[in-house]
């Protein structure tokens, strides 16, 4: 589920909203960064509690997207490069996008409610850690929709990024704990008549992938431990990445 082989052209093509919203994170920090008005996006879209209580209230939306230090929207953007496929192609396009959307703002208003009136905060963890609720929820709740590597990997993923949720400063703990809480939350309504992410049929494949191969049942084997090396490999840039952005 989380180990991504596809090209970037059948990537796109099969998840076109995680495409959208990796290039939104890129293009956005690279305008704020580099680019004329960039400082203009970064004031009108920061999540600021005191103008969120002045009647701004696009900023419960707009820090979904936004980041401001390379390391930030590289950790953000790989995993949701590496997490939001599998929940895409379960809920569909719409559904995913909703889902990720309304689990972000609930983690920006529980920001807004818990924390000081001066208190700024920027990046899409929260609606990723709601992304990160929904495979918990589906752990738990709904074993019949993912195998159980991948529920061992989501499992040590979320004590992992629980941790450094604690363990490092400038962090906005809330929106990590809240998107995570209302993703678990509201996952049941979205699956509803979901079928397991193995059943989906890709929107588009390859046209050089064979439709018949003899040999499958072995090579799915090693494949198999192979989706495990690279999922610990990932785990470990991800852990890294997380330090360094907590560093510089």
């Amino acid at each position: 589920m989380f180990i991504r082989h596809e090209s970037f052209y059948s990537f796109r093509k099969n998840y076109p909203v995680i495409t959208t919203l990796a290039a939104i994170h890129l293009i956005l920090f690279a305008w704020m960064n580099f680019l004329p008005f960039g400082g203009w996006i970064q004031y009108f879209g920061v999540g600021f509690n005191l103008a969120v209580a002045n009647g701004e209230y696009w900023r419960l939306v707009t820090p979904i997207f936004l980041h401001l230090s390379l390391t930030h929207v590289v950790f953000n953007t790989f995993s949701l490069v590496i997490f939001g496929p599998a929940a895409e192609k379960m809920l569909g396009s719409v559904k995913f996008i909703i889902f990720y959307l309304l689990t972000g703002i609930i983690a920006n208003i529980a920001t807004f409610i818990l924390e000081p009136l001066n208190y700024s905060h920027l990046g899409a963890s929260g609606a990723i850690y709601g992304v990160l609720g929904f495979y918990l929820y589906i752990v738990i709740n709904r074993k019949d929709l993912m195998d159980r590597n991948s529920g061992q990997i989501v499992v040590t993923i979320l004590i992992i990024g629980l941790i450094m949720t604690f363990a490092y400063s400038n962090i906005n703990i809330l929106a990590h704990l809240f998107g995570l809480i209302s993703g678990a939350a509201i996952a049941p309504l979205f699956l509803v008549g979901v079928k397991p992410y193995y059943m989906q049929r890709a929107a588009y494949t390859e046209p050089s992938e064979p439709v018949f191969n003899p040999n499958r049942w072995q090579q799915r084997a090693k494949k198999k431990q192979l989706m495990v090396r690279i999922a610990w490999i990932a785990l470990a840039a991800l852990i890294i990445i997380g330090i360094l952005s907590r560093l510089f």
